[in-house]
């Protein structure tokens, strides 16, 4: 599965000269065990909303503060006031229910979602309050993650909806995707990603490798791709190289994942860059970049990962690109 989200570009305000290969977080990090147990508190009527803002206000200034620690030039909040990645926008809606789709992810567990039990389809919450409640933490570029509707999509039930037919659901849908993006740009988000995770799905019912040039289609700006878990990476590499080839605009960044989240293990600096001289090979110095391949912790009550280990992963990312950027005379 060589990539599972692409990304949309935001105002780059930076204007400095670059130094080295961009690289960059994909979103979440791992919450610390308080937080944890305070959002299962929480859920269950044990502490008020008070002490649970207190709770995510102690995580979030802890995660800015480690992530800026690391070297990176490109933060994020670490989605440790997020629900979920794919769930935040049904914060608070009185129109779903449960016995929704069932999405399965790599490491072989499954997440099913809530269904819509009625119309109108609205988001309970936008990603740009995530993004404005860490502006104040950091001085460093912050970008924020939104989830792709067609993963929302999956909200709608295969019987329908009394009096809220599919056509107009979509519609809906993409106008409230739009608005949770536009709302991270007009607040000075580095880049707005739009997680595709549903792409591993989409591969697997159609294998041909013909996705990748539809996404590169796409005025995105930028894509990011799971790569460091990738079994064949010169095969994909080599799509995405004929893929940058034809006609496709050479301002489109491809960023790389040179660590990979589920591994406990974390891989060398000098791992990290001979994974990025491997891609340098297909793809143009000035259209690459590094990232993680995906999120470390993508919903609340996730553990598999510890939080020591996603920011020494990051810090060998950084660590890594300096010095690809070095070997390539970045």
């Amino acid at each position: 599965m060589p990539y599972c989200l692409f990304l949309a570009d935001g105002r780059i305000a930076q204007e400095d000269k670059v130094t080295m290969l961009e690289t960059e977080p994909i979103g979440s990090i791992p919450r610390p065990p308080a937080l944890i147990d305070g959002m299962a508190a929480f859920a269950h009527g044990e502490i008020t909303q008070e002490q649970m803002d207190e709770l995510y206000d102690d995580a979030l200034r802890d995660t800015i503060d480690r992530f800026e620690s690391t070297g990176s030039p490109v933060v994020t909040d670490g989605e440790q006031t997020k629900s979920s990645f794919v769930t935040y926008p049904l914060d608070g809606l009185d129109t779903i229910g449960p016995g929704g789709a069932v999405i399965p992810f790599a490491d072989g567990h499954t997440r099913q979602l809530p269904q819509l039990t009625s119309g109108p389809f609205r988001y309970g919450r936008y990603a740009d309050a995530f993004l404005t409640r860490a502006q104040g933490l950091t001085s460093l570029q912050l970008k924020q993650s939104v989830i792709a509707v067609s993963a929302m999509s999956l909200l709608y039930p295969a019987d329908g909806v009394d009096g809220y037919d599919k056509e107009q659901f979509l519609s809906d849908l993409v106008a409230e995707g739009v608005k949770d993006i536009r709302g991270c740009l007009d607040a000075g988000a580095h880049r707005v990603q739009i997680d595709f995770t549903e792409g591993r799905l989409a591969l697997k019912l159609d294998p041909s490798g013909g996705l990748l040039p539809h996404l590169f289609a796409i005025n995105a700006g930028s894509f990011f791709l799971q790569m460091a878990s990738e079994a064949d990476r010169e095969k994909v590499l080599g799509t995405v190289r004929d893929t940058l080839a034809a006609n496709v605009p050479a301002n489109v960044k491809v960023f790389v994942g040179v660590t990979d989240p589920i591994s406990p293990r974390v891989e060398t600096p000098e791992e990290v860059r001979d994974q990025i001289l491997q891609a340098a090979e297909h793809i143009p110095v000035d259209q690459l970049g590094s990232c993680d391949d995906c999120g470390f912790s993508p919903f609340g009550d996730d553990v598999s990962t510890s939080r020591d280990i996603a920011f020494e992963k990051i810090r060998n990312r950084v660590e890594g690109t300096r010095l690809a950027s070095e070997s390539l005379g970045v």
